[in-house]
Parts: C-alpha cells; sequence; structure tokens
C-alpha cells in the first residue's frame, strides 16, 4: 500500500449551505458555483499525485467520486461536533489503515498547487507537522506523521489565532514542524475578487 495519505474536507454540494458569507455577498447559487469551482480546482491539483491515496471526507453524507483509474479515491464522511473533532477523528481513521505521513486540506485554497502538497510531504521526512499557513491566521494544509490529538481541542477555530495556538501546541510537545508558502482561502466576496484579480493577471 501507499506510504502517504491526503484527507480532502469537502461539504456536500447543497444549496445554501456552502460559502454562507460569499452566499451572502453574491447569493446562494453563485455561493454554490464558486464552490463547485473550488473543489474542482482542489481536484485537479491531486491529479498528478499517483504514489499518495485520496481520502475524500464529506460532511453529511457521501457522494460519488471522480472517475480516475490513476488515483486512489476513497470516500468517507466526517465525524464530530466541531472541525475539531471531525479533523481529529479523521487523522485517527486514516491512520488506523496504516498510513506513515498523512496530510489534510480543505477545498476553498484554489493557490494550493501539487507542488505544495508534495513539499508538505518532503518536510514530513524531517519534521514531526507541517503546516500550510493562511493570511487569516488559520491554516490550508495541516500534515503530520502521528495523531496528535491536542491540535484539535480547545481551538477557536475561524479566529486569527488558530495558526498560533497550534503552533504553540506542538512546541509544548517538544516536537518540531515546519511552514509552508503563505496562501489565502476563499471565505468572503473580496477575497474571491482578489483571485480573480490575480487570475486574470496572469
Amino acid at each position: 500500500m501507499n506510504q502517504k495519505a491526503i484527507i480532502v474536507f469537502q461539504k456536500n454540494l447543497v444549496l445554501g449551505k456552502v460559502k454562507t458569507r460569499l452566499a451572502d455577498a453574491l447569493g446562494a447559487q453563485k455561493a454554490l458555483n464558486i464552490y463547485k469551482y473550488l473543489v474542482d480546482t482542489t481536484y485537479r491539483q491531486l491529479q498528478p499525485l499517483t504514489e499518495i491515496d485520496i481520502f475524500i471526507f464529506f460532511s453529511d453524507y457521501l457522494e460519488d467520486l471522480p472517475n480516475n483509474k490513476f488515483l486512489k479515491f476513497i470516500a468517507c464522511q466526517q465525524k464530530g461536533n466541531d472541525l475539531g473533532e471531525r479533523m481529529l477523528n479523521a487523522f485517527i481513521e486514516v491512520f488506523s489503515k496504516g498510513y506513515k505521513s498523512v496530510v489534510i486540506i480543505g477545498t476553498d485554497c484554489p493557490y494550493l498547487k501539487t507542488e505544495i502538497l508534495m513539499d508538505a510531504f518532503n518536510c514530513l521526512k524531517e519534521k514531526d507537522v507541517v503546516f500550510g499557513p493562511a493570511y487569516d491566521g488559520g491554516y490550508y494544509l495541516l500534515g503530520s506523521n502521528q495523531v496528535y490529538p491536542e491540535i484539535f481541542k480547545n481551538i477557536p477555530w475561524s479566529t486569527e489565532k488558530v495558526l498560533k495556538i497550534s503552533i504553540n501546541t506542538i512546541e509544548s510537545k517538544k516536537s518540531t514542524y515546519s511552514l509552508l508558502n503563505w496562501l489565502s482561502d476563499i471565505d468572503t466576496k473580496e477575497d474571491w475578487d482578489n483571485y480573480l484579480d490575480t487570475f486574470e493577471k496572469k
């Protein structure tokens, strides 16, 4: 079996249930269309990673997975009362299958490229944990070589303190960590507009 795995946290594609801050500004249908685009963009960056198993953890119920003969996709369902509990349970589930290095990402960072995902696993060859820091104070990627329950508990999710507290937790465990490139998530209309500006300039 492959030694590496990626967990993708994905919300089910339901009108009015995704990107609510975008929906407040652009409407529910536009927000859903944008989220579908973000999911497709994430999947495209996974395409070259044929030596890594991909676990798609859906928020509420299982959906059909992409038909790709080169990638191993596994459908799972998130379990837990909050984001931390759901991520912790996902890490426990995947590590229990025998993987040595596991990375988790969301589906709302279109700046995340294949090369960054590969860099994350390269970092885990030398460090215990790797973070993909986000400009809003959180992280778009988290990877480790074992389960660290403390990273997922007592964290003020969706605040600017998430990354700092998570790093402090790792340091308190005397474990090592690396930081990848700083990137932005798409949560607001401003985030989306900035992405479109960047995309159009390329």
